[in-house]
């Protein structure tokens, strides 16, 4: 069924898909601030379910890329999008039927409504991550064979650009990395063009509205003083990614971070009465370490979420000081076949550790920080929410 969105609900869905992008895919409020501005000037964002299009339609995922430390000192203005959209109808000889997300994330789940909001497009309720990624080729819809392009990438200023690899995506992310450095580090691009049945049968079905679902259930936790970390895990509990885990929580005492090849590269360490959890990303985390032990790693989604409220914290944000919480979500099934694995597993960013699914791990884990998290796999109903340590 169509959703109309409405401003509580873009505010939720940008929080929402913030956790989802594991410190990744942008700042949510510059994404949430484009798209409120289109709401405000009475324009609609219209999200239609996966199975809304007929099999022929026409879908152009559309997001920015880059590092997201960029998108901080230089602002997007929300101009590219159309550019780049344009670009590949009249390259393909079709116009689009709706657009969608490529990824989860505070900022890359906002650009596609703001495309929808700017030209009328409907927004699929789908991805192609599931979560973010840092690179191209690291899609659901390249395990399944869809060429990412032709693509088109543009900039604030005009400039277009069309990328033809083939079935090649990753010679495609490379060549899009270097024009994106090129155009000051971040771009904004349509890939991926596929028929509206490619997209049933490749993507990650309901992350916007799972995102809003998210972020709901965390602006109510506030409200009521519960738990946020509790009020995550009862959100996930019946969706397809099913399990949740509250792995650590503790003071940021060191964060390492660069901006290396178009990525926003580090680790952020934190520390609690002497234990300690090491986080290392690439634009997103992608290895959780708790005293040497692997606690979390990829696909499997690394959340640094606010101790107090739950509120994301994007890798670029990350600050010494800072009372963080370590919140581990365990991946959708289709994300975890060999053929996933090999695309966007540990050993495609270069770790050495084998993939370990987050249940497993739970297993071995102990309990730590103040919210007591158990496994962290039980389901917990609203109802049983508990108050938030701290709340008054």
């Amino acid at each position: 069924m169509a959703i109309t969105l409405t401003q509580q609900g873009l505010r939720d869905l940008a929080e929402g898909a913030a956790v989802l992008g594991t410190g990744g895919g942008g700042d949510p409020h510059i994404g949430h601030q484009l798209v409120l501005h289109q709401l405000r000037a009475g324009r609609k964002v219209h999200i239609i379910g996966i199975d809304e299009l007929p099999d022929d339609a026409l879908v152009l995922p559309s997001a920015m890329m880059g590092a997201p430390t960029v998108f901080i000192e230089k602002l997007p203005s929300g101009r590219g999008n159309i550019t780049a959209l344009r670009a590949l109808e009249k390259h393909l000889g079709r116009t689009a039927a709706a657009t969608m997300p490529t990824e989860s994330g505070g900022l890359n789940s906002m650009i596609p409504l703001l495309l929808g909001a700017q030209l009328d497009l409907p927004i699929v309720d789908a991805d192609g991550m599931g979560r973010a990624f840092p690179e191209l080729q690291m899609e659901t819809w390249n395990v399944h064979g869809v060429s990412g392009s032709p693509m088109a990438i543009a900039s604030d200023h005009g400039d277009v650009c069309l990328i033809d690899t083939g079935s090649d995506n990753i010679r495609m992310e490379r060549r899009a990395r270097a024009m994106t450095i090129e155009m000051g580090g971040a771009a904004y691009i349509c890939d991926y063009p596929m028929d509206a049945a490619t997209v049933r049968r490749t993507s990650i079905p309901g992350t916007l509205t799972l995102a809003m679902k998210i972020g709901a259930a965390l602006r109510q936790a506030r409200l009521r003083h519960y738990d946020p970390f509790q009020a995550l895990t009862a959100a996930l509990a019946d969706t397809i990614y099913s399990h949740g885990l509250l792995l650590f929580a503790g003071k940021v005492v060191d964060v390492d971070r660069r901006t290396v090849a178009g990525f926003a590269r580090g680790t952020v360490t934190l520390d609690d009465q002497g234990e300690q959890m090491t986080l290392t990303f690439q634009n997103e985390h992608l290895i959780a370490h708790r005293n040497g032990q692997v606690a979390a790693i990829v696909p499997d989604l690394i959340c640094t979420l606010n101790s107090e409220t739950g509120a994301p914290v994007t890798t670029e944000a990350l600050r010494y000081g800072q009372r963080l919480s370590i919140f581990a979500i365990s991946t959708p099934d289709l994300m975890r076949t060999p053929a996933a694995l090999d695309c966007f597993g540990p050993a495609a960013f270069g770790l050495t550790e084998p993939y370990t699914p987050l249940e497993q791990l739970a297993v071995t884990l102990a309990p730590t920080g103040e919210h007591d998290p158990g496994t962290g796999l039980e389901a917990v109903t609203p109802a049983g929410l508990r108050a938030h340590p701290g709340t008054r």
